[in-house]
C-alpha cells in the first residue's frame, strides 16, 4: 500500500555497464506554462527521490560551513544569487544524473558463477544545455562548465523548451560493505542522531524517575498513613477526611459511559497494534528496505486487533452498569475508526485533484473498507460477545443511591488546569523522539532506531500511569470522585501538546508553498494526535482504575 507513489523510470543501467553520457528519450517539447512550473519547482526547492534495489539515492552536498553532508534523494535545481539583490538570479535545473553504484560479491551456489548485490546508490546531479547543440555527447562531457548550465529563468515566458534528460552510469566495488549491512551506509548520512537519541531517553528516564518519586512517596508514605488511621479507628466512631470520604460516589458511573467505554476499547486496539508492530520492528522484520511494509502491517494489525477493541469496550461499559452492549460495541468499531477514515478521505479528495502519485487509489480505498466492515467489526462483536457473558467485576465499597456533592475546589485543581497540567510531563517524555518521527514524514530522512523508539514507548506508558496516579490522588483528597473521564483526560491530553509542536514544527522547519500541502500537514498532525490521544488515555484510565480499587479495597468501611 506504500509503493503506490513508486513508479519506474526510464534509465537503463544495465549491471557493471559504465555509460559516460546517455539520454534518457528525445528531447521533450515544454511549453510556456510547463516551463513556468518547472522553474517554480526550482524555487521551491523540490527534491527527487529515486530507489534501485530497494536503496534510496544519496547525494552529498556542501553545507554553508564548508562540511560536506549525505541526505536522500537530491534536488531538482538550485537557486543561484538568491539572497543576492543586485546580482541575477538564476533558476539551474539539473537535468544530468551521474549515478554511482557500490555492489559486492555473495556466495553462490556451485556452477551458477559469481554473483553481486547493490549495497549503494550514489546521485550527483548536474545541468546541461542542450539548447542548439548538434553533438549532443561533447557537451555532455562538458557539463562541468559553469556556462553551459541549463538555467530556466533566461527563458522567455512565452518560449518553449526543448528539454533533454540525460545521465551517466559509473560502477564501483565496495570495499567495506556487505549486503547485510548496507542499511548502515544511510544511517551514517544522519550522524549525531544517535547521540540525541540517548539524550532524548535520558530525559525521558529523568521524567520517569520524577513521577516515581512522587509516586513512591504517595504509596510508601502518605497511603500507608492513611491506612493505619483509618484501619486502626472504629468504622462508627471514625472522623472521615480526604479520599476516605468519598468510598460511596467513587465507583458511580461517569457521565456519557457508553462513549467513554467506545474510547478505552479503540485505545487498547492502538497499544495493542503499536506494541507488536514495533516488537517485529525491533526484531527486524520491518525493514526501511520494504517500503510502505511498516504502514502496511500497521493497517492490517489494527483490524486484527479489533478484538480486544470490542471486548475491553464492553468490559468497561458492564463495569459502568450499561445495558446495551451492542450499541456499545458498534461505536466502538466505527466512530474513531470512521473519523480517521474520514479526515484521510477528505485529504484524498484534494491529492486527487491535483492528480498528485501519492493519492491513494479508489480501490484501495474499497479494500480498506471491506477489511474494515468485513474484519474489523465481526472481530468487535466477537470480543464484545465474550466479554459480556463474563460478569462484572465486584467493586470494593458499594455506591451510594443519592450522589455526594462535590466541595468547591480550589483554583490548581480545576479539571481544566489539572487536565492540561498533567499531559506536560508525558508529552515531554516522547518530544524529543517526535521530532525526528516528523522529519522522517516531512524531510524525507529515514527513520531506523525502532530499539530506542521502543524504548521511549515503554517509558511513556509509565509516564502517562505515574501522572494520572498521582493527578487522580490529589483529586480524591479534594472529595472530587468525578475520577474517570479526568483520568483518562489528564494523560490524553498530551495529544493537544502533541498537535501544537506540529504547528510549531510546521513554522520552523517547513515551507510549504501551497495552501494543500499546509491542508495535508495539519490533517495528517491531526490524524497523528487524535491516535496518541486514545493510547495515552487509555493507559492513564487503566492505571488509576488500578489505583482507586487497590487504595478502597485496602480499609475498612461500615
Amino acid at each position: 500500500m506504500g509503493d503506490v507513489s513508486i513508479e519506474h523510470s526510464g534509465y537503463k543501467i544495465p549491471f557493471q555497464r559504465e555509460v559516460e553520457c546517455e539520454r534518457v528519450c528525445q528531447a521533450q517539447k515544454l511549453t510556456p506554462e510547463q516551463v513556468a512550473i518547472l522553474r517554480q519547482r526550482v524555487r521551491d526547492e523540490y527534491k527527487v527521490h529515486w530507489t534501485l534495489d530497494g536503496l534510496p539515492a544519496a547525494h552529498q552536498f556542501k553545507t554553508n560551513s564548508g562540511d560536506l553532508r549525505w541526505e536522500t534523494g537530491f534536488p531538482l535545481g538550485k537557486r543561484e544569487n538568491a539572497h543576492d539583490a543586485k546580482a541575477e538570479k538564476q533558476a539551474v535545473l539539473f537535468n544530468h544524473a551521474h549515478i554511482t553504484i557500490h555492489y559486492t560479491p555473495y556466495e553462490s551456489k556451485p556452477g551458477e558463477g559469481e554473483k553481486f548485490r547493490i549495497v549503494f546508490f550514489q546521485v550527483t546531479p548536474g545541468s546541461v544545455n542542450y539548447a542548439g547543440v548538434q553533438d549532443w555527447k561533447e557537451r555532455c562531457a562538458q557539463r562541468d562548465d559553469v556556462s553551459s548550465v541549463l538555467d530556466l529563468q533566461q527563458i522567455g515566458k512565452d518560449q518553449e523548451l526543448d528539454l533533454t534528460w540525460s545521465y551517466s552510469v559509473e560502477w564501483k566495488a565496495a570495499v567495506n560493505s556487505t549486503w547485510a549491512t548496507r542499511w548502515e551506509n544511510y544511517i551514517k548520512m544522519q550522524k549525531g542522531e544517535r547521540e540525541v537519541h540517548w539524550f532524548s531517553i535520558i530525559n525521558s528516564f529523568l521524567i520517569v524517575l520524577f513521577l516515581t518519586g512522587m509516586v513512591a512517596m504517595i504509596m510508601l508514605r502518605t497511603l500507608n498513613a492513611d491506612f493505619r488511621r483509618y484501619n486502626s479507628q472504629d468504622p462508627e466512631e471514625a472522623d472521615e477526611t480526604g479520599w476516605k470520604l468519598v468510598h460511596a460516589d467513587v465507583f458511580r458511573p461517569p457521565q456519557r459511559p457508553m462513549l467513554f467505554s467506545a474510547l478505552v476499547g479503540n485505545g487498547v486496539q492502538v497499544i495493542g497494534m503499536l506494541v507488536v508492530t514495533m516488537v517485529f520492528a525491533v526484531l527486524g522484520f520491518l525493514s526501511p528496505a520494504n517500503h510502505g511494509l511498516l504502514l502496511t502491517a500497521g493497517l492490517v494489525l489494527y483490524v486484527w486487533m479489533g478484538t480486544l477493541a470490542g471486548y475491553f469496550s464492553t468490559r468497561v461499559y458492564k463495569t459502568l452498569k450499561g445495558q446495551n452492549w451492542q450499541k456499545n460495541t458498534v461505536l466502538t468499531a466505527v466512530a474513531f475508526p470512521g473519523v480517521i477514515f474520514g479526515v484521510y478521505f477528505f485529504l484524498n479528495f484534494f491529492l486527487w485533484g491535483q492528480h498528485s502519485s501519492r493519492a491513494i487509489p479508489f480501490g484501495t480505498l474499497v479494500v480498506l473498507i471491506v477489511f474494515w466492515f468485513g474484519i474489523s467489526v465481526p472481530l468487535a462483536f466477537f470480543g464484545a460477545y465474550f466479554a459480556w457473558k463474563k460478569p462484572a467485576p465486584d467493586q470494593p465499597v458499594r455506591v451510594n443511591q443519592i450522589p455526594r456533592q462535590v466541595p468547591q475546589q480550589v483554583w490548581y485543581m480545576h479539571p481544566l488546569f489539572s487536565v492540561l497540567l498533567g499531559g506536560i510531563l508525558p508529552f515531554g517524555a516522547v518530544f524529543i523522539e517526535l521530532f525526528f518521527i516528523l522529519a522522517s514524514i516531512w524531510l524525507d530522512q529515514v527513520y531506523y532506531l525502532f530499539s530506542f523508539l521502543f524504548i521511549v514507548f515503554i517509558i511513556l506508558c509509565i509516564t502517562c500511569a505515574e501522572i494520572s496516579i498521582v493527578m487522580c490522588y490529589f483529586q480524591l483528597c479534594s472529595e472530587d470522585y468525578h475520577w474517570w473521564w479526568r483520568s483518562y483526560l489528564t494523560s490524553g491530553a498530551s495529544a493537544l501538546y502533541m498537535f501544537l509542536y506540529s504547528l510549531f514544527y510546521f513554522t520552523t522547519k517547513l515551507e510549504f508553498s501551497s495552501v494543500l500541502a499546509a491542508l495535508l500537514y495539519f490533517g495528517y498532525s491531526f490524524i497523528m494526535s487524535l491516535i496518541f490521544f486514545v493510547l495515552t488515555g487509555t493507559i492513564g484510565y487503566y492505571s488509576c482504575y488500578w489505583f482507586v480499587r487497590k487504595i478502597y479495597s485496602s480499609v475498612k468501611f461500615e
